[in-house]
């Protein structure tokens, strides 16, 4: 008894310190070691949830994302994922330089909307010099220009219901170009409504560039780069994920990332 009881706290402290970990990176750091749906990964999956919801608590909703000078700027934003999709409707949008693009808002909303890419930018915008961290271990910092996703939020009225904003994309993963392997990324209210949580249409001054996510991305300051979904098409306001493709909230959830990527 005096052997296992020293091991097991041995066990748990260690898991403890690994979960610590875990808002750098997300359980995907360890998928590698242990692999998806391995005991001791589903541990340290639950132990985020519980992470996540002690920094809501001790951070309150709105902690900033630091921000720098334009001398900061001293590269081009590395593009990362997809940076060229051959979907039909993006294809058929990109011919006219995305003129004939529209977002789609529906879901749990008091009205639907349909917005032009000159709509967007005449809403009032937000410029932001940030650092883009990837989960693959490098980073970039860039200038971003767009609209609050909050004044998009507030002009379709969000029902009572809702908990979660879903991103749907034009770029698909694989070269099937199947609905299945279609880019989609989420995030709850408290990161929609961020202030630093804009949808990005202009990079360093420019117009985006397709490579980057055009005609529009999101830019979620607070956590990692694969939430932040490019080539978004349409988004979703919803109470649940339970029903969205494999049920966890992103396409690279379903394959064994954690939900939350916040640091």
């Amino acid at each position: 008894m005096s052997k296992i009881a020293p091991d097991r706290r041995r066990l748990l402290g260690q898991l403890g310190a690994a979960a610590s970990l875990l808002t750098l990176g997300g359980c995907d750091a360890f998928d590698g070691v242990l692999g998806v749906g391995d005991p001791v990964h589903n541990f340290l999956r639950k132990a985020n949830v519980l992470t996540r919801e002690a920094q809501r608590a001790i951070q309150g909703p709105a902690p900033m994302a630091r921000e720098y000078p334009a001398s900061a700027i001293r590269e081009g934003q590395r593009p990362n994922g997809s940076t060229d999709p051959q979907t039909d409707d993006y294809l058929a949008i990109q011919k006219d330089d995305f003129a004939g693009y529209r977002l789609q808002v529906t879901g749990l909303v008091d009205k639907p909307l349909s917005l032009s890419l000159n709509e967007l930018r005449a809403m009032p915008s937000r410029t932001q010099i940030t650092r883009h961290d990837c989960v693959e271990g490098w980073s970039c910092i860039a200038q971003w220009t767009g609209v609050q996703l909050s004044r998009v939020l507030d002009r379709a009225g969000i029902k009572p219901a809702a908990r979660y904003v879903v991103f749907r994309c034009y770029d698909s993963m694989d070269d099937t170009l199947s609905d299945q392997t279609l880019y989609y990324e989420s995030i709850d209210l408290i990161s929609a409504r961020h202030p630093q949580t804009i949808l990005a249409y202009g990079l360093n001054g420019q117009a985006l560039p397709i490579a980057n996510g055009a005609p529009l991305r999101v830019r979620i300051e607070q956590q990692l780069g694969y939430k932040m979904a490019k080539y978004i098409r349409a988004i979703e306001i919803v109470d649940s994920f339970a029903k969205i493709a494999g049920g966890n909230g992103g396409y690279w959830e379903d394959r064994g990332y954690d939900w939350y990527a916040g640091s």
